[in-house]
Parts: structure tokens; C-alpha cells; sequence
């Protein structure tokens, strides 16, 4: 990098003549130096900072050449500035200042909404999985490179950005001003369900999200005295730390590859095995997983899947399987480079491809799910005629709740994911997994 920011100083310090005049040597592309070409990313340098109408800011030059040399490549290979890699190091430990939502750029170039952090200032503003941006602080989204779409997301606690939102099925466009604020995501969050059943919300994989499942695993047997199943939710988790979704995978099994990583020529670079110790006991699982499930999320499903270790319940995940590697650079950035492509434990391959479900379950809207479970609850039967034998014999009259009273979960409420299609699905399959085994 030094040699090439000081380059033009040099071809200036020796005149111009020597940029315009013709090629000394024609050689054959094929026998050529692959080195060639940076002759002439100098001389445009060169002819830049001498006769550009405006004054050029050297630094900033080479830092878009370095971003246009790792665009070339895919859309994961990026060239982070100081400011950019810093962001990236405060992902990574779960907490900046930002609008709380984490975003992907669709095949169609729209800037998507991957995932909303719970509590933040978009989530109050009710921004959904999927919204699409139209504009960001006034500047079109559609293209938009989303190193530069988090850079407009990200600033000073308390500034206002005003986005664009569009949402599928709706006309027309959310204006909505949102307020920066410090963003904390907590990466997990289990509740204990009716059946003794564990729902473990993965948001993300952070430096801390295995040890944080542990101890909700933990928490839950203290209070339950046992599981009867886990519930591993990572619907919307875009995914984060792969030694994070290794470990997590790794509590579950005590054996076998959890994933491997191949590279040019599809060379075996690495490959993560689990081990027996600290593996816990073989609960029932059931992955629940959507479209903006990314990375390290379909890492943990694909391993759980091909070991046979779980259920995926829900729908294909979104296909990010490719490998980066950070490589630190003295200017105080980094440089994201795709290195290999990642592989489930039966040699497939995630990217572009995602991890397909066993039991495939959309999702239906709050008011959809409302509206089946109504027409269920007023479907004629033997029980809606008037004076109907009750279905008990006598010795058991009085023994068992009515199966049509409201069920509580434990803290007051109602059954767990109630305007929840996909969840309730999951909660279903997982609790008849449990009783089969428990009759067998």
C-alpha cells in the first residue's frame, strides 16, 4: 500500500510526458506480469491528483480504489475503512449506536431488512423482516452498497435519520424518522413453555451467545427440574460469529463434523468436529429457521439436520454460505475477504442453496392465525348441541380440566405463540416428537 500512495509523487516528480507517451513494450497478455496493471492504476492516479479541477484528497482516493478492487469480487469481500472495521469489531461484541435493525442486499438490489432488534428505535417504529428501503437521509436505497447503507444507519446517539420504507402487500411509501440511540442486543432469550418445553430465541451469533444458551439451559432445568424439549428459534438471525454457531451446535451433539470449509479448487481448509464433553442430554430439538435466517444461523440448522440431531421446522433459509476472513491493514482498516465456501456435515453446500426444512410451515399473518383459530372454535360438533353426554366416565367427571378452557402458560397467559403460525407449529411437532418418544 505505501509503495503504491507514494508512486504518483514519483511519476510526477519525473514529469508528465512519461504517462502519455506510448507502451515500450507489447507483450502477450498471457506472459504478461499480473503486476502490469498497477503501471496504469499509477498513472491515473498520477493524472488525477495533477489536473483534477478540484483539489484530491490522496487518501480517500486509495481508499476507493481499494473498495472498487473488493467489489469486483463479491458481494461479501469488502474493503472497511478505520471507521467501518471499528463498527464492525462493536457488532461483533453486541452493542453500537445505530437504528437496531440488521440489513441484506437482495439479488434485485434492494437494501432488505434482515432482522430488528428488540426494543430499538426501529423496532418502537414498527419496521418488519423484509421491509425494503427506498431511501436513506434522503439518498435512493435501490443500489445502494450496504457498507454505505450501514454507514447512514449508524451515527451519534440522539441524530435523526429519515428513511423510506415498503412493504410487501402495502401501496405506498412509511416515511418515518428514526433516532439513533446506543443499541445492546441481548443474543438470547428463553422462555419456559407449557409441557416443559424450552424456547430459546437466537437473535445473533456474538462473542457471547453459547455461553449465554448455557445458561439458559440452566435456568430452565433449576425452575422445570427437567426438559422434555428445546425449541432453538433462529427465525430473522442473520448470523455473526461461526466459533459462536459452532459451539452452540456442540452442546447438542456429542460426535461428529459440525462443518467444514472449502477453498479454491474445493481444498478441505477446515473442519470443526464436536466434542462429548459438556454435551447435553438428547432432549428432543426442533430448529425453527425463515428466508432471513443467514451464515452462521443455517450452520447451526444444517449441522443440527444432517446429524439428525433435530427438526427443522419453518422455510429455506436464506444462503449465505461463503467464508470471510478479516485481514487487519496498517492503515487501521481491514480487508473482508471470501476465502471458501462452507459445507453441512453431509458435504452440501449452503450457499446459495440454504438449508430446506423437514417440515415446511409459512408464516400467516397475527390476523390469519386469529381468524382460523375463530372458525375452528365455531365449527359444529357433538359438543355444540345442546344437553350433550359429557365424553368422561363418571369416575373421571371433575378430574380433568375441560379440554376447550383457555390453557395458561404458567405466568398467566395464554399458550405460547398465539398469533404465531410458525412458532405454534414448531411448539406442536416438538411436543408429539417428546410424547412419541416418551411412549416408546
Amino acid at each position: 500500500m505505501v509503495a503504491l500512495v507514494r508512486l504518483p509523487h514519483l511519476l510526477v516528480a519525473f514529469g508528465l510526458g512519461l504517462c502519455i507517451g506510448p507502451r515500450l513494450v507489447d507483450a502477450d497478455a498471457s506472459s504478461a506480469s499480473p503486476f502490469e496493471n498497477l503501471s496504469i492504476f499509477a498513472r491515473v492516479l498520477a493524472h488525477i491528483e495533477a489536473a483534477h479541477v478540484e483539489p484530491v484528497d490522496q487518501d480517500a482516493l486509495i481508499q476507493g480504489a481499494l473498495k472498487g478492487l473488493a467489489g469486483a469480487l463479491d458481494p461479501h469481500t469488502v474493503y472497511l475503512t478505520p471507521d467501518e472495521y471499528r463498527m464492525l469489531a462493536a457488532d461483533t461484541q453486541g452493542e453500537f449506536a445505530g437504528v437496531g435493525v440488521e440489513i441484506s442486499v437482495r439479488d434485485d438490489g434492494w437494501i432488505t431488512v434482515l432482522s430488528v432488534f428488540e426494543g430499538g428505535p426501529a423496532d418502537r417504529a414498527g419496521l418488519e423482516p423484509g421491509d425494503r428501503f427506498v431511501h436513506l437521509a434522503g439518498r435512493p436505497a435501490r443500489d445502494m452498497r450496504i457498507r454505505d447503507a450501514v454507514g447512514w444507519m449508524r451515527g451519534e446517539p440522539g441524530t435523526t435519520v429519515r428513511v423510506g420504507i415498503r412493504r410487501e402487500g402495502e401501496e405506498g411509501t412509511l416515511e418515518l424518522d428514526l433516532v439513533r440511540e446506543l443499541i445492546e442486543v441481548n443474543p438470547v432469550d428463553a422462555v419456559l413453555l407449557p409441557g416443559q418445553i424450552l424456547h430459546v430465541k437466537l437473535r445473533a451469533f456474538q462473542a457471547n451467545t453459547s455461553r449465554a444458551l448455557n445458561e439458559a439451559l440452566d435456568r430452565a432445568l433449576e425452575e422445570s427440574g427437567e426438559l422434555r424439549g428445546v425449541i432453538l428459534d433462529l427465525r430473522n438471525n442473520p448470523g455473526g460469529l461461526v466459533r459462536e454457531a459452532v459451539a452452540v451446535v456442540d452442546a447438542f451433539v456429542s460426535s461428529g463434523t459440525i462443518v467444514s470449509t472449502r477453498g479454491r479448487g474445493g481444498v478441505v481448509l477446515d473442519e470443526a468436529r464436536a466434542s462429548r464433553r459438556g454435551t447435553r442430554p438428547d432432549w428432543p430439538l426442533v430448529v425453527l429457521v425463515n428466508g432471513y435466517s443467514a451464515s452462521a444461523s443455517e450452520i447451526v440448522a444444517g449441522a443440527l439436520q444432517d446429524l439428525s440431531r433435530a427438526t427443522v421446522v419453518g422455510t429455506t433459509t436464506w444462503g449465505k454460505g461463503s467464508v470471510q476472513n478479516i485481514i487487519e491493514l496498517p492503515d487501521g482498516g481491514a480487508l473482508k475477504l471470501t476465502i471458501a465456501r462452507y459445507f453441512t456435515p453431509n458435504g452440501v453446500s449452503i450457499q446459495a442453496r440454504g438449508i430446506e426444512p423437514d417440515l415446511r410451515v409459512e408464516q400467516l399473518s397475527a390476523a390469519a392465525v386469529r381468524a382460523a383459530r375463530l372458525e375452528t372454535s365455531q365449527q359444529p360438533s357433538e359438543a355444540s348441541l345442546e344437553q350433550h353426554l359429557d365424553g368422561r366416565a363418571p369416575a373421571d367427571l371433575g378430574a380433568r380440566p375441560d379440554r376447550d378452557a383457555p390453557r395458561e402458560d404458567g405466568q398467566g397467559g395464554a399458550m405460547p405463540f398465539a398469533d404465531d403460525h410458525q412458532g405454534r407449529m414448531a411448539y406442536e411437532a416438538l411436543s408429539a416428537i417428546a410424547a412419541d418418544r416418551e411412549r416408546r
